[in-house]
């Protein structure tokens, strides 16, 4: 197991299994569907203290909560990572760019930054 930066593992522009699963779980974490299913779980948090249910009950639902906001804290954590990644890396090819421009020859830097353009939406 290596603990390398979630954007370099795997090839270039290339998600890894893990990725790519942390993608499909942000884009559902982002929909009506999930916030609707986090309403229902606060509100049956709710009727179960509120009802003196016995105390099993309350931490199947504590569990759960605890469960998806850990979950959660994985998927952001690793988005934040990989969107951090991303703009570093753009931010490298505009001053690359820019140098060159400033010496008057257009060479790699140009070509990086034209690569840069929309690695967000690959990494």
């Amino acid at each position: 197991m290596t603990f390398e930066h979630p954007a370099k593992k795997g090839g270039e522009n290339e998600l890894g299994r893990f990725e790519k699963l942390a993608e499909l779980a942000s884009n559902f974490t982002s929909s009506p569907l999930f916030s609707a299913f986090c309403v229902l779980l606060v509100a049956a948090f709710l009727v179960v203290h509120l009802a003196h249910l016995d105390t099993s009950w309350q931490h199947l639902v504590g569990d759960a909560m605890s469960a998806v906001a850990l979950l959660l804290l994985a998927l952001l954590k690793n988005s934040e990572r990989r969107a951090e990644h991303a703009i570093q890396v753009k931010l490298d090819a505009i001053a690359a760019a820019l140098l060159e421009q400033q010496e008057g020859e257009w060479g790699q830097a140009h070509k990086a930054l034209q690569k840069a353009i929309g690695m967000e939406d690959r990494t």
